[in-house]
């Protein structure tokens, strides 16, 4: 029996893939037990490959939540998706998420095909999620469809929303992980710097209020934060790929944005645990999303 086996501790990294908009990241929040990714309906809100950490006595587990693969049309698009083919390298577990509601199809065995037919991962789980939007009968015959994909060591219906089938998913985790020391330290649940997390706060709550023509343009860069008594003070900037987004971010008297400020702040305030002040502005640079130098000074 090794040292490690003889402590007891677990240790290990879990890699969650799925086409767009299956969950992914409410899930990962739900296993990690606190916000740690940025959550909307809109397609392919995660951008990075976010390590969310959940550490007990026993076990720490390392979540990597994956942007939704996908056939890119853009130089972002091709980034995202090489960063889920980085990301389920060497891995312990593999989760793929499908989605119980919307029906397992074309675009969940191309995620199969690319990233969990031939992992090197020592266990791959399929994780049935929404199951709480449809009906108990229905379940049935999407785990059945999700064993159709391919080889699975477990498949397993989870509602990330609710928790239902959560604590089942952890457990099954957790006997998966290796024996060894914690990757990192106890207080961390990420890897993320402060000034992404807000960015992502900010990208979150422009995508909950902006029309369907914006969400695919914005970026969020934090341009600087400064500490001044008991307040912090955070300059960022809104990117668009056109004037007209700008409008639309910025709305009739500028309420638009007001409004992402004001839901934004109160998040980050949660986030830092003290007041802030949050100045935004909303810049155009023309096309980022296809220009690898401007993805390049934009953090992708």
């Amino acid at each position: 029996m090794s040292a490690e086996q003889a402590d007891g501790y677990r240790a290990g990294v879990v890699a969650v893939v799925g086409r767009p908009n299956v969950g992914k990241s409410t899930l990962v929040n739900a296993l990690v037990g606190e916000k740690v990714a940025i959550v909307s309906e809109k397609p392919q809100t995660t951008r990075r490959d976010i390590r969310a950490i959940r550490t007990t006595d026993d076990v720490q587990i390392v979540f990597t939540d994956t942007p939704g693969f996908h056939k890119p049309k853009t130089a972002l698009g091709v980034r995202l998706n090489d960063l889920v083919g980085q990301a389920v390298e060497g891995v312990d577990v593999l989760v793929q998420v499908v989605d119980a509601k919307a029906g397992i199809g074309r675009g969940d065995a191309y995620v199969y095909r690319q990233h969990v037919a031939e992992t090197s991962a020592g266990a791959r789980i399929c994780v049935v999620n929404k199951t709480d939007r449809v009906r108990h009968h229905e379940v049935v015959p999407e785990l059945a469809a999700a064993g159709d994909l391919g080889y699975w060591d477990e498949i397993v219906p989870v509602s990330a929303v609710d928790g239902t089938g959560v604590d089942t998913l952890l457990d099954l985790l957790i006997a998966r992980m290796p024996y060894g020391a914690a990757l990192f330290p106890g207080g961390e649940i990420t890897d993320q710097p402060i000034d992404v997390r807000i960015a992502e706060l900010v990208r979150e709550q422009a995508l909950a209020v902006t029309r369907e023509e914006v969400p695919h343009s914005v970026a969020v860069v934090v341009e600087e934060i400064e500490r001044e008594d008991e307040l912090m003070h955070v300059y960022a900037s809104l990117v668009v790929e056109r004037d007209s987004q700008k409008g639309i971010l910025i709305g009739r008297g500028g309420q638009t944005l007001k409004t992402i400020g004001s839901r934004a702040r109160e998040q980050i305030e949660v986030l830092v645990g003290e007041h802030v002040f949050l100045d935004l502005r909303v810049k155009v640079m023309k096309e980022w999303q296809g220009d690898p130098k401007l993805l390049d000074r934009l953090g992708f």
